[in-house]
């Protein structure tokens, strides 16, 4: 029979329930003595986590515990937490305690004592429990029903890997699944680096109050998910003010200071009133600085101030203002870079650098079109309000040009978008054919190309062209040389069968094109002027 592993008790020396005068320490109910005094629970080791003033209470629980519990050791563990009841604060020290503390399973069994501490640090202990970062199991204590309580009280163990609290795991199960909808705006996003990102996104807003900088191409959707990020922190109760936005790249010369900062009356010559400012606007809230990095070294240095200190004085002000609010910044540069260049401070960068996720460009994220274009036509039909549908064909024509290589997605989302709605507003009836994406893809093609764009091959069969012979694809160029000046079916056949005309009595030349351009898979509304 195997050895009996050591059982290791973790929990917060409770300052006042632990407490008691001399007379009364034993008659009255004590959480953490009560615990060790169960002789169907022996406990080999507790490590009590206490404050830097709790000396007084910390020694006498000591003894006494070594007075009705002599097996059991005491291991003091200092955890300096200045606010008990700020969650941020609370459950940054007990992670940092799990993540060092060394673990042993294989020798020792851990309970995690949560009738002592602040409701505030009880909930952290579930947390990190129910994440298995604290590998163990909830012990909670109680003195026994009202009226019939005794010192030494009952006790429960509490496994959240047993079935009976299944319904507990699926409800945060539920509520992971729901923040990670909001974070994607409710889009079934396939493409599996940028599901990891927002994963951990969802992890760090709603674990505290850190900066968070998000990365990546114009168009990427920056905007978009800082916003997604505030209204899951708003959801959460950890915000109650506005989100300000701020696009940096518009702020300019004198004005940015006051922008930012905000100014007093007279401060400078037009100052004919006071004004706040964004920052302080965005006191209890989020502040969204898109384009961090058009800001002057100037704007810089005294963002960080600001940052640092939650305090700040206006443009012309001799006292200083307050404002507590969390910051998400977006940028499409390389702060990195930009640093070495001297265009950035590297303080201020090590303080907005903490949480840093990039959002890669569409032409990254090609698994994630077809629902991205469902998204987009919901919103197209919105906007434009009326009902708006997507034949089968043309969804399949439009994806596979999309997806393919010849798609490069430079605007990215706002390409998508642009092109949804320009399908949609031009849709007959609200109904989007093959001949609508065929004329998008057209469009798409040459705004993106311009003098450099694709043969016209290309631009009408796309990966497919590269499968046609030499011959035939000089042929087919010319064909549709030919068919995107003519007027009609009809005149592009003549110019093409000119010749061939004269020496047959009877022709016709548009269903000699119809039948040339069926070898190819091609009708004359997709090569059409």
């Amino acid at each position: 029979m195997p050895p009996r592993k050591r059982r290791v008790v973790l929990g917060f020396l409770g300052t006042t329930l632990d407490s008691g005068a001399k007379a009364q320490r034993w008659s009255r109910w004590r959480p953490t003595i009560a615990m060790c005094r169960h002789p169907d629970l022996p406990i080999d080791r507790v490590e009590l986590w206490h404050g830097p003033d709790a000396g007084p209470v910390l020694a006498q629980v000591t003894a006494d515990l070594a007075e009705v519990a002599p097996a059991t050791r005491v291991v003091p563990q200092l955890l300096t937490i200045r606010d008990p009841w700020d969650f941020e604060e609370v459950f940054a020290a007990l992670h940092d305690f799990a993540r060092t503390y060394p673990f042993d399973p294989d020798r020792e069994d851990y309970l995690v004592h949560i009738t002592t501490g602040t409701h505030v640090g009880q909930i952290c202990l579930f947390l990190l429990v129910e994440s298995r970062r604290l590998p163990a199991r909830l012990l909670q204590t109680s003195p026994g029903t009202r009226g019939a309580g005794s010192p030494i009280g009952r006790y429960e163990i509490i496994d959240l890997d047993l079935e009976r609290y299944a319904g507990l795991a699926a409800r945060f199960r539920r509520e992971h699944a729901t923040s990670q909808a909001l974070l994607k705006d409710g889009i079934a996003t396939r493409a599996p680096a940028y599901n990891r990102m927002i994963d951990e996104l969802e992890t760090v807003a709603l674990a505290g109050r850190d900066p968070i900088l998000l990365l990546g191409p114009t168009g990427a959707g920056k905007s978009q998910l800082a916003r997604r990020v505030y209204e899951l922190k708003r959801q959460r109760h950890q915000l109650a003010g506005p989100l300000v936005e701020v696009n940096c790249a518009t702020l300019r010369g004198d004005g940015a200071m006051s922008a930012l900062f905000g100014h007093v009356k007279g401060a400078f010559t037009g100052a004919a009133a006071a004004r706040d400012g964004h920052l302080r606007a965005a006191d209890g809230g989020a502040l969204f600085l898109d384009e961090l990095g058009e800001l002057d070294l100037g704007e810089q240095a005294l963002l960080l101030h600001a940052l640092e200190t939650k305090r700040w004085r206006p443009v012309g002000a001799d006292a200083e203002v307050v404002s507590d609010f969390v910051l998400l910044a977006g940028t499409n540069r390389d702060l990195g870079a930009e640093v070495a260049a001297g265009r950035f401070r590297a303080d201020l960068l090590a303080r907005v650098d903490l949480w840093t996720f990039r959002l890669p460009g569409l032409a990254e994220r090609r698994e994630d079109l077809a629902p991205n274009l469902d998204h987009e036509l919901e919103r197209a039909a919105a906007a434009i309000g009326r009902r708006i549908t997507l034949a089968a064909d043309a969804r399949a024509r439009f994806l596979a040009f999309a997806e393919s290589p010849a798609a490069t997605w430079p605007g990215n989302f706002r390409d998508l978008a642009g092109a949804v709605h320009r399908m949609a507003t031009l849709a007959p009836g609200g109904h989007v054919d093959v001949a609508a994406v065929d004329r998008e893809i057209a469009r798409l093609t040459r705004a993106w190309h311009g003098a450099t764009a694709p043969d016209r091959v290309t631009r009408v069969l796309g990966e497919r062209a590269a499968t046609l012979d030499r011959f035939d694809r000089a042929q087919l160029e010319d064909v549709l040389a030919v068919c995107e000046h003519a007027s009609s079916m009809s005149d592009a056949g003549r110019q093409l069968f000119a010749a061939s005309r004269m020496r047959r009595s009877t022709t016709n030349d548009a269903d000699r094109l119809r039948k040339y351009l069926a070898r190819f898979e091609l009708r004359w509304e997709q090569v059409a002027p």
